[in-house]
């Protein structure tokens, strides 16, 4: 058993300051299921957006992300987050991650980038490899707090709780459960990419937090706006997952085209290559079915071979390596599964509906990003709300916690075999593209639920029967997470951002203004 004052569970940008912010306050222990750099925060190209330009302003910021989610962003977290960005990314610089720069006459300044949506340059970002950057440098911050301790190769597996407060989880590390209790934990687990069967996220995104809150009976919310990234490449995978083509390429410069060469997207939106992903994926989604084609292609000619490389080195390199030279041809593209916008739905200090439980980043759902995220507030959110929840805690750390009786869950014999688990997982994400993709219908997604409830019932019988192993348990996560979003979906019938239904094509404002919350007490009796 391992006692500690601040449980934090996932190591990407909101774990990771998060427990930076907390550790001068208290022990902290840290846990991530593979090696602490693997998240998504890990893959994130673009950048960070936020207010630095002369010309922008948070009043500009605020109104492109509300735009973007369609009637549903939280105005009130939408103004914390932009307002408190530029202050916070300062603080990353000066903890050492190197963001681009340009040279003007009184000096450096962030080189902002442009992306889909926004009506200014605000991405800040480190290349192309923004995520990397800021993840390498907080795990060395996190490394060096003697009271940290971070926990590699370890599941989280269920939340430890008493009368709807949680007292820390219990996690699967070389095949046994420990218990690690906590006056605070922190669910930084991030999304549930894997529930598809085309996704931009790593192995390990299969919704563990949101999975395990939701077994306790936390608020979930809006759960049916899944972000289809428009551009990942096409006919090929790096470690089983898409990769992504950022959207600053077409900030830049880049043109999406149809394979017979011509430019569509002012067809859809004014904004052409430009317009809000979930304009650009549905797009896409409707000339693949109308032309029979299997991919669009981006154009990278209008932004020059030494401005490619010099701006995109990632990308670059590694469509490089897989037989593509984007300096001299176009990038065959496709959308795929990117980033949920629902979550467990926290306030604006990041407390669950769980006492002692709070949750950021993508795991979470504050309200900012409505029913679709504009591009490069992703990190921005994490690091804005992280914190928050950061203050909120310890503002509380005085108070008296009794730790209630409580022993693992039982580890049987028999484990199930890997196959068994594969298949169903493989079953699982094609039934999900195939039924609650980019374009959905009643149809489909009753077919859906369906096949998704009886799958599920079988994962968790085997779940049950067998020794619990770390596939397992992401198996009956991702089983509970497209649970989730199917019956999210189902409840709203219109179309709003990132759900599209062709039987309901229409906003509708009057009936659906709303998020759409999901709280099953019975899954925590």
């Amino acid at each position: 058993m391992i006692h500690t004052d601040f449980l934090v569970i996932g190591s990407g940008m909101a774990g990771l300051i998060f427990a930076l912010k907390v550790s001068d306050y208290g022990k902290v222990v840290v846990i991530t299921k593979k090696e602490d750099t693997e998240s998504n925060t890990n893959y994130a190209q673009g950048g960070i957006a936020s207010v630095f330009a002369p010309e922008d302003s948070f009043d500009t910021h605020i109104a492109d992300t509300v735009t973007a989610g369609a009637g549903l962003s939280n105005r009130a977290a939408v103004e914390i987050m932009v307002e408190e960005g530029p202050r916070l990314i300062q603080e990353l610089r000066e903890l050492g991650v190197e963001f681009s720069e340009v040279k003007t006459p009184s000096g450096k300044t962030f080189d902002l980038g442009m992306e889909g949506g926004h009506s200014q340059r605000r991405i800040v970002h480190a290349k192309d490899f923004t995520g990397r950057e800021v993840e390498k440098t907080l795990v060395a911050r996190v490394r060096s707090k003697e009271n940290v301790r971070v926990v590699d190769n370890c599941l989280s597996f269920e939340l430890i709780t008493d009368e709807n407060r949680c007292f820390g989880a219990w996690v699967l590390r070389k095949g046994t459960l420990e218990g690690i209790f906590s006056k605070f934990t922190l669910i930084a687990a991030g999304g549930c990419g894997r529930v598809y069967y085309h996704t931009t996220n790593p192995k390990i995104a299969t919704g563990d937090g949101i999975a395990m809150a939701y077994s306790k009976g936390a608020e979930i919310r809006n759960m049916e706006f899944i972000q289809f990234h428009p551009t990942s490449l096409y006919g090929r995978e790096i470690d089983g997952r898409k990769l992504l083509i950022s959207e600053a390429v077409r900030g830049e410069g880049g043109v999406l085209r149809a394979k017979s060469g011509e430019a569509f997207m002012e067809k859809y939106d004014p904004r052409g290559s430009l317009a809000a992903r979930d304009v650009v994926a549905r797009a896409i989604d409707s000339e693949l079915k109308c032309r029979g084609d299997e991919f669009v292609w981006l154009d990278l000619s209008a932004i020059g071979a030494k401005r490619i490389v010099e701006r995109f080195p990632q990308i670059y390199s590694a469509c490089l390596s897989l037989g593509i030279d984007i300096t001299k041809q176009p990038i065959p593209v496709v959308p795929a599964a990117h980033y949920a916008c629902g979550g467990i739905a926290v306030d604006l200090n990041g407390r669950t509906s769980i006492e002692g439980l709070y949750a950021a980043g993508e795991a979470s759902c504050v309200g900012v990003h409505g029913a679709n995220r504009l591009a490069s507030n992703s990190l921005l959110e994490a690091l804005v709300f992280s914190e928050r929840a950061a203050q909120n805690v310890l503002e509380r750390i005085g108070e008296k916690v009794k730790l209630p009786r409580t022993k693992p869950p039982s580890l049987r014999e028999e484990m199930v075999g890997r196959e068994t688990v594969e298949r169903l997982a493989l079953q699982l994400r094609k039934t999900m593209w195939e039924y609650v993709g980019i374009v959905r219908s009643d149809e489909r997604l009753a077919a859906a639920l369906k096949e998704i409830t009886e799958l599920r019932e079988s994962i968790r019988q085997l779940h049950s029967a067998h020794r619990i192993t770390v596939r397992s348990a992401e198996l009956n996560n991702l089983a509970a997470v497209a649970l989730l979003i199917a019956k999210c979906a189902i409840e709203r019938r219109e179309s709003r951002g990132l759900h599209y239904n062709i039987d309901h094509p229409e906003r509708d404002d009057v009936h659906y203004r709303k998020d759409t919350v999901v709280r099953d007490l019975r899954e925590a009796s």
